[in-house]
């Protein structure tokens, strides 16, 4: 019952912010639903698996030790997820976990994040930095590689190198935030010496 009734409500899902935290309220008062949700983001051949995703960030924002128990489902899913609309709340998510594991110390994130999953976060947000992706998806790449680079000695330098051959090709907002990371990223090599 509650796998169709968490159905129903993703197909009443509008892109509205309102509409998907209404939704995200519903699973927040059903968690025994959470992994059926991600298991709807993985089915990119409905219109649900976008609005699953929508969903899934709300839900991740107001409580992510629910989507802890599930980490290899959802490295799974970002390594295959195609649709723009399900890969930007997907690197979010992602974002959010690399901020909880490394600038916040969530003890309760870095217990469930292994390094395989940390690893698997590195190649889907190399992947969203260096595809044609939506400037959303690729600015929470660049801020997760940032932290990744903390602890992976080589990706400061391989994202440093894409950010600044892509630097002429993008948009304003784009350029503000590789400033931003190339700056931090040289404060960081200039505090590591």
């Amino acid at each position: 019952m509650t796998r169709q009734a968490l159905e129903e409500t993703l197909n009443y899902a509008k892109a509205y912010r309102a509409s998907r935290q209404e939704a995200a309220n519903w699973v927040l008062a059903h968690p025994d639903c959470f992994k059926d949700l991600l298991t709807f983001v993985g089915q990119e051949a409905t219109d649900r698996s976008h609005k699953a995703a929508w969903v899934l960030e709300f839900v991740c924002k107001a409580k992510m030790e629910l989507l802890l128990p599930h980490l290899d489902l959802f490295c799974e899913l970002i390594q295959k997820v195609t649709k723009d609309q399900t890969k930007r709340p997907m690197a979010k998510i992602t974002e959010l976990l690399c901020l909880g594991y490394y600038k916040q110390a969530d003890k309760k994130i870095q217990a469930a994040l292994k390094q395989e999953h940390r690893q698997a976060f590195t190649a889907a947000c190399f992947d969203w930095v260096i595809n044609e992706e939506k400037v959303a998806c690729k600015a929470y790449s660049i801020q997760s590689l940032y932290w990744l680079g903390t602890e992976f000695d080589w990706v400061h330098p391989e994202l440093k190198l894409i950010l600044q051959e892509g630097y002429a090709k993008h948009s304003a907002g784009y350029k503000a935030r590789t400033r931003t990371f190339l700056a931090m990223m040289e404060k960081y090599q200039a505090e590591k010496q």
